[in-house]
């Protein structure tokens, strides 16, 4: 099963730009049904879609029997989305599932527990570019957000989001365990203090995968930097949704995903 797929991108570092084909890891997503009837939508890498699927299902309290469990492929699709059936006897079901629970209760990702693949489209409209940056600011901006992760320099297990307005000025941060929830506690503060249409960059110190776009877009932020990969979904994403993604900015150097046209080059 195909992983990994060609992406182009722009790197660019202190005295060059160049178009690249960059492998990118592919994320699709896996539609669950159990009993013919939708239960959850994951986000994952393709292959060993049985075994994550029993992996889950014994993780959330749902089917723990080691008796062999029935998976039909009902769709497969070429961008790699697959929606699969799981055929359990009622009487193997277990509180996971007859107490209703979704993994929408215990996800911190922005598109896990959707229960079916349509839910998965929006109407919104895609983000109208608001400026020009001056790519050699994003390195300082790095930096504020660096010298301010305190949890993770005690620590060592903490990511960080940080959001800026478009004069570079840092508007918060936040660190957490996860990805996700660090990004949804600087948007949560910047509602609360009614300063999130101020916002114009994220910056996020791990990788980007679709949940991270997901959340960028519904709070009209037009671009992301990340010091790390970009999935492919998250790619594809942040083109329709109009957002400039840039990852691997570490090193005076970054590569540029999706809506390179945010963005000057020169230094």
């Amino acid at each position: 099963m195909k992983q990994a797929t060609v992406y182009q991108a722009i790197k660019l570092s202190e005295n060059s730009s160049l178009a690249v084909d960059d492998n990118l890891v592919i994320e699709a997503p896996l539609q669950i049904n159990i009993n013919s009837e939708s239960y959850t939508v994951v986000m994952r890498t393709p292959g060993d879609d049985f075994e994550l699927i029993r992996g889950l299902l014994y993780a959330e309290d749902i089917y723990k029997s080691t008796d062999e469990l029935v998976i039909d492929v009902i769709e497969s699709s070429n961008d790699f989305s697959a929606i699969l059936n799981v055929t359990i006897p009622s009487n193997k079901l277990r509180k996971g599932y007859l107490n209703k629970r979704t993994l929408l209760s215990v996800s911190s990702c922005g598109i896990c527990g959707k229960k079916e693949l349509k839910d998965l489209s929006t109407t919104e409209k895609p983000l109208i570019k608001k400026h020009n940056q001056s790519i050699n600011i994003t390195f300082d901006m790095f930096l504020k957000m660096n010298n301010l992760q305190y949890l993770f320099k005690l620590t060592g297990g903490s990511h960080a989001c940080a959001l800026f307005d478009k004069n570079k000025k840092l508007l918060t941060i936040k660190e957490d365990i996860g990805r996700h929830n660090a990004v949804d506690k600087c948007v949560g503060d910047l509602i609360n203090n009614n300063k999130l249409k101020q916002v114009s960059y994220m910056l996020v110190s791990g990788r980007v995968s679709y949940e991270i776009v997901s959340k960028a877009f519904f709070a009209k932020i037009p671009i992301i930097i990340a010091v790390s990969a970009c999935s492919s979904l998250a790619v594809d994403f942040a083109k329709e949704f109009g957002i400039c993604l840039i990852g691997f900015s570490r090193n005076n150097k970054m590569t540029v995903y999706a809506n390179p046209q945010y963005i000057h080059h020169e230094y």
